[in-house]
């Protein structure tokens, strides 16, 4: 189904909510998110999991898409969250997210990190390496407390993806690779230190995957590595994390989620492998993040200007661009777009469109579709929920758009529009600067 319906005037609505409206109140570019989408994503994790496996967790991945508004959100639905830093945590905390239902993750937490995990209760860290032991032991007697870890495990599984989004195979730098004994070094690291409690194992084999082979293949290894910690070293450990990655049909307008297959194959996998390996089923969780929120986005341009090259390139050029999408400069990824005041007019422009910062690479799609467009004019890119406003940048001293939850009759900020103030808060000038009055212009 769409994300978005079409007036009788041929204007797009998100949730019944006119988007010309929205962007006389809000401003653009505007982020808007629709609440409804979220939530049935949400649930059908929850719902598809609890039907097919004996015991699961779903946790949201804190970095598609986090504010404190939607950390009520996913916490109102019943589902824990990842987060991978400090500030996530922070933002979390802010929002009273339980700690126990937070799983800290990341490949090179600080000292700071680890910390204020373990002063607040996280119910997981996530252990990425033989470093991170030795200082999450340090601490834990430091504070005189304890830790409940899982560690990552790099079980060399290479989907087919982009390399930058691939995140399971050998030559990664995240976790413990299987082959090679770097896993049983950490398990065997982890037993020397009575504050450290081994209850699980991780996996994250990468984003945009739609094949579900490497899955099969990953919980094969890491049901094996599950049963030899049992067996072998006698560690009672109990819960599997299989991580996230489902995922998302950018260039299509429409299409199913693809949860239900996702997660009926992957529950599946994990029961033969437990019986494979003569193991109880374990606690088996689960993190989606993109495959949430992506789809629930929807981004408003507004028309800047035009530029056409006869014979080679139509450029139309948008008020925001790489600072609140990266996406196509990092990845060439491709959002269907639309003109949302025009959706009933013909598409027969060959459009290309760029963003606002002094980047020959600051596009936003090549070659795409639209009517012939004017200055003034809005257009909608869609599936923009997720890694758009979670990587926006400042570049060009650019402010960072809006983003706006909407559901019928109702519409809510889940961020402000950065003002001149905040774009200016943190700047400094040194003391032998601040008397400055001559130029030397």
């Amino acid at each position: 189904m769409p994300i978005y319906d079409v007036s009788d005037a041929g204007v797009m609505t998100l949730a019944g909510h006119d988007v010309r409206d929205l962007v006389v109140e809000y401003g653009s570019p505007l982020i808007v998110l629709v609440e409804d989408d979220i939530r049935s994503r949400c649930r059908q994790y929850r719902g598809e999991m609890a039907g097919l496996y004996p015991r699961t967790r779903v946790h949201y991945a804190g970095k598609a898409f986090l504010t404190t508004g939607f950390c009520r959100l996913i916490q109102e639905e019943g589902l824990g969250l990842d987060v991978v830093s400090w500030g996530e945590l922070e933002t979390a905390l802010a929002a009273g997210f339980p700690p126990e239902h937070i799983l800290m993750h990341g490949n090179a937490k600080t000292y700071r990190d680890l910390e204020r995990a373990l002063e607040v209760g996280v119910g997981r860290i996530v252990v990425d390496n033989l470093s991170e032991i030795e200082r999450l032991a340090e601490l834990t007697e430091r504070m005189e407390t304890t830790a409940k870890v899982m560690l990552r495990i790099a079980p060399g599984v290479k989907p087919s993806t982009h390399a930058y989004i691939q995140t399971g195979q050998i030559d990664s730098k995240f976790g413990f690779n299987l082959n090679g004994g770097d896993a049983d070094l950490a398990v065997q690291r982890v037993m020397e230190f009575p504050r450290l409690e081994l209850v699980g194992i991780h996996c994250h084999i990468g984003s945009q995957i739609f094949d579900q082979d490497p899955y099969a293949l990953a919980v094969d290894a890491m049901v094996g590595l599950y049963a030899k910690i049992q067996k072998e070293y006698g560690v009672p450990i109990d819960e599997l994390n299989m991580g996230g990655g489902l995922g998302v049909l950018y260039e299509k307008r429409y299409g199913g989620s693809g949860i239900e297959e996702h997660v009926s194959m992957l529950c599946r996998d994990v029961l033969d492998a437990a019986k494979k390996y003569d193991v109880e089923p374990p606690l088996l969780y689960h993190e989606p993040g993109r495959s949430i929120v992506a789809h629930a986005g929807v981004t408003l341009y507004t028309v800047q200007s035009l530029k056409k090259i006869e014979g080679i390139r139509n450029y139309l050029s948008v008020d925001g661009g790489m600072t609140d999408n990266p996406r196509f400069a990092l990845y060439q990824a491709k959002h269907p777009v639309v003109a949302a005041e025009h959706m009933n007019d013909k598409a027969d422009v060959v459009w290309s469109i760029s963003g606002r910062c002094c980047e020959s690479g600051d596009m936003l799609q090549r070659d795409v579709l639209l009517p012939d467009l004017k200055p003034g004019d809005l257009i909608a890119f869609l599936s923009t929920g997720a890694y758009t406003y979670s990587m926006a940048s400042h570049y060009n001293r650019v402010a960072k758009p809006a983003v706006l939850l909407v559901s019928p009759g109702r519409c809510g900020l889940l961020a402000a529009r950065d003002t001149v103030e905040d774009l200016i808060r943190l700047d400094r000038i040194p003391s032998w600067l601040e008397e400055v009055t001559d130029s030397k212009l």
